[in-house]
């Protein structure tokens, strides 16, 4: 009966210990600080963006997040590296969407869907189709209507294959109508500005021209995002113009796969309420970025949904097999 008696003794305590277990973790959690893996190099509106909101977060979780800038391989080497770390909480990074390019192209060595955990989304970039001010297109109808009967004639830049901008202008071809522009890929977006401004090449699918848009030397035709850009509120978005392509490689918060529940809630909730943090929200402003907040639940869910169409696209478009 005694050792019967310690055996039921053992296994209450057991018990106990695994279903107090969640609490404790979620209590106690962070009691040091948390690194952030980022993708991008120093300096960009991604490392500026991410910053402000890990600045604010930081007064939510009573410890400081620490950027760790690891830049390369088109934003992949950060999470790469991310999904080498304990699942604890204490090493986290950021990811987009555009990342799942690499992947279905066979350029990743894990499954961006599957082998994180996905913490929330919360922001995206504002890419829009840009010509020089003194081209004949003054409307995105008026280019799609000339490229449509001029056939690989009209060339466009982007900041390289299978980023972002280069597939949301060929999905665009292919909502369009199967048209067939000719691609120039750069090495970033510094480079296709100039390309377009030289002109070089007709049009640029991407983010960096923007400025030129301000100083009046490049046109904007449309974007390529849900809504209207508050900065560039006359612009018309590509869906509301008719052509049903979305893009802006939304960014969001993931860590390594099996983080405990409490942990992933506390990190959703600080950088939640991050986001409403007046500076972040500044810095947003600045570089035309828009809030896109998803729960842990939805961004997964969205993850896995984008990634199957970027599949579909990636697929469609040959670049599986390069």
């Amino acid at each position: 009966m005694k050792r019967a008696s310690g055996v039921t003794l053992v296994l209450f305590f057991l018990f106990i210990s695994l279903t107090f277990l969640p609490s404790a973790q979620a209590t106690d959690y962070p009691t040091k600080p948390i690194f952030l893996i980022l993708p991008y190099p120093a300096g960009g509106s991604t490392d500026l963006t991410t910053r402000a909101l890990a600045g604010a977060a930081k007064k939510y979780l009573g410890q400081p997040i620490i950027i760790e800038n690891k830049p390369g391989g088109g934003a992949t080497v950060g999470p790469t590296l991310l999904l080498t770390k304990p699942p604890d909480g204490y090493t986290i990074g950021l990811i987009t969407s555009g990342v799942t390019i690499a992947f279905h192209m066979g350029k990743l060595t894990f499954n961006p869907t599957q082998d994180v955990t996905h913490i929330l989304r919360w922001g995206g970039y504002l890419f829009g189709i840009m010509v020089r001010e003194e081209a004949p297109w003054k409307t995105i109808q008026e280019f799609i209507e000339d490229s449509r009967k001029n056939p690989e004639k009209i060339t466009y830049a982007s900041v390289g294959v299978g980023t972002s901008p280069h597939l949301a202008m060929e999905e665009l071809a292919l909502v369009a109508g199967g048209i067939r522009w000719i691609h120039i890929p750069s090495k970033g977006g510094a480079e296709a500005s100039t390309a377009l401004l030289g002109g070089h090449v007709d049009a640029f699918s991407g983010s960096s021209g923007l400025q030129l848009v301000d100083a009046g030397k490049f046109r904007l035709l449309a974007t390529f995002g849900e809504q209207r850009s508050e900065r560039y509120g006359h612009v018309p978005t590509l869906k509301e113009s008719g052509y049903n392509a979305i893009c802006n490689s939304p960014l969001g918060i993931i860590g390594p796969k099996g983080m405990p529940i409490p942990i992933v809630n506390r990190l959703h909730d600080a950088f939640k309420r991050a986001m409403e943090d007046p500076e972040f929200q500044a810095t947003m402003k600045k570089f035309d970025m828009s809030k896109l907040y998803l729960n842990t639940e939805q961004y997964e869910s969205f993850f896995r949904q984008e990634s199957e169409n970027i599949g579909k696209l990636v697929q469609k478009l040959g670049l599986n097999k390069k």
